[in-house]
């Protein structure tokens, strides 16, 4: 019997992996493909390089940790990060500025980097892939069924345009309780946290030895929640409070007599702090605008330093130092930021609390979220017998100790931060795409909150 070929792409907002049929072994067993040497994940980043092309050539695309590496370096072109946000928003349909004459539409970053995955995992194969799930966040967009929909719908599309011809969906974190499935040996109520870059994900699922090999899960997905909250909304808001200050955030104009100082405007700080609308700061136009606010500032000082950062698109070099202040103050009291990029000798201390009270109303978001997965559920906090965490955001303590808060009786398992997902969506797939006894596929509804999602061919 020929083996059926297929693929599942956790495609994350910070991180994406892919897993596929393992080769040379029984059918049934799936792998995580090395995409970048020694990772079985690479950053969902694309870099056009753009430096010493003509009009009519073809900008250089970078995908991972290369294309991170050559924005950092210095070269010429445009970063692209947190693809997956422009899902279900106007951005889907829009192109974006990449200089020197060249652009692109956001909907053919997202099919480029799926694009690679696919073509790295054919490579490995040895063959074409045209049948793939997809893993997709409980919501793509809060409390908005039709852009809900038209997110995953668009996200298909980018997929069918590279090649994939059988595309399914499957909630991440289901995949992530069909992963922690393989270590279960007594039948459990598994409550699994999925929190990534975008999203704050809640399955609760029954799982268990004798339920593992079913393809049919319907009844043993008890409840699916989330919120559109997660590691890139923490960044923001450490970036805005702690490091955008130091550029005029929260600063106020000029002092008139008998008027009050005005606070300056604050678009282009959320713009900066926010990793899909960073490149819509650089156009000429914007930077044009902004260079003409030099007079709604009290301190010039603060907006020759907010010019620097623009000009020298400091933007994805800032959203990341706010970044490793999360990942510092969450297992220290302090941590010191330099950025002597835009002035030198300019640093900011950044305080555990602080940055914890910059993050207090998500992390309280999420915690909601997770109760209101146990009531959806039906469900006491004593009758979670696992917590099982995943995503890259669950390296923060602090939000790991307020949700184990939610089911204190329930056993704590941390799983692979940024694998998890994407095995057992490979789980999944081999499920589905696999032959099964009967010779048929299970066909599945998303009819009810508790349906596993539906084929998009």
């Amino acid at each position: 019997m020929t083996k059926v070929v297929y693929c599942a792409i956790d495609f994350g907002t910070s991180n994406s992996g892919i897993a596929v049929p393992a080769p040379n072994a029984p059918d049934g067993a799936v792998t995580l493909l090395e995409i970048e040497p020694g990772r079985p994940t690479m950053p969902t980043a694309v870099f056009y390089a753009i430096e010493g092309l003509g009009p009519h050539e073809e900008p250089l695309r970078l995908y991972g940790s290369a294309g991170i590496a050559a924005y950092v370096e210095g070269t010429e072109g445009r970063l692209m990060r947190s693809m997956k946000s422009i899902l279900g928003s106007t951005l889907a349909d829009q192109r974006t500025d990449l200089g020197a004459g060249h652009s692109v539409a956001y909907l053919d970053v997202v099919a480029g980097y799926l694009r690679q995955l696919k073509q790295q995992a054919e490579a490995r194969l040895g063959t074409s892939i045209e049948q793939a799930v997809l893993g997709r966040p409980v919501f793509f967009v809060d409390d908005d069924p039709v852009r809900d929909a038209k997110a995953q719908a668009a996200l298909a599309t980018a997929a069918r345009s590279v090649g994939f011809v059988d595309v399914q969906f499957q909630y991440e974190p289901i995949a992530a309780a069909f992963d922690y499935e393989q270590q279960a040996t007594n039948e459990q109520n598994v409550l699994v946290a999925d929190i990534g870059g975008g999203t704050s994900d809640f399955s609760l699922v029954r799982v268990g030895p004798e339920r593992r090999m079913r393809t049919e899960r319907r009844d043993d997905i008890l409840a699916n929640h989330g919120v559109h909250a997660a590691g890139t909304d923490f960044d923001r808001h450490i970036e805005l409070s702690c490091i955008l200050p130091t550029c005029g955030y929260k600063s106020l104009g000029p002092t008139k007599r008998g008027q009050r100082a005005r606070e300056v405007p604050s678009a282009v700080y959320f713009d900066l702090a926010t990793w899909h609308l960073i490149n819509t700061v650089y156009s000429p136009q914007r930077i044009s605008e902004l260079t003409n606010m030099r007079a709604f500032y009290g301190e010039p000082r603060l907006h020759d330093r907010l010019m620097a950062v623009v000009n020298q698109r400091l933007g994805h070099a800032l959203a990341a130092r706010a970044e490793q202040a999360k990942i510092e103050v969450a297992d220290g009291d302090q941590t010191r930021v330099a950025l002597d990029a835009i002035e030198a000798d300019l640093v900011v201390a950044v305080t555990r609390e602080l940055a914890m009270g910059a993050i207090g109303v998500d992390l309280e978001r999420i915690v909601v979220a997770a109760r209101e997965t146990l009531r959806q559920a039906g469900l006491a906090n004593d009758a979670v017998d696992v917590l099982y965490l995943t995503g890259g955001s669950t390296g923060l303590s602090p939000l790991v100790q307020r949700l184990a808060a939610v089911c204190p009786s329930a056993l704590v398992v941390r799983g692979d931060r940024f694998a998890s997902v994407a095995h057992g969506l490979g789980l999944h797939a081999q499920r589905l795409f696999s032959p099964h006894p009967s010779g048929a596929r299970a066909g599945y509804s998303q009819s009810t909150s508790r349906g596993l999602l539906a084929r998009t061919d």
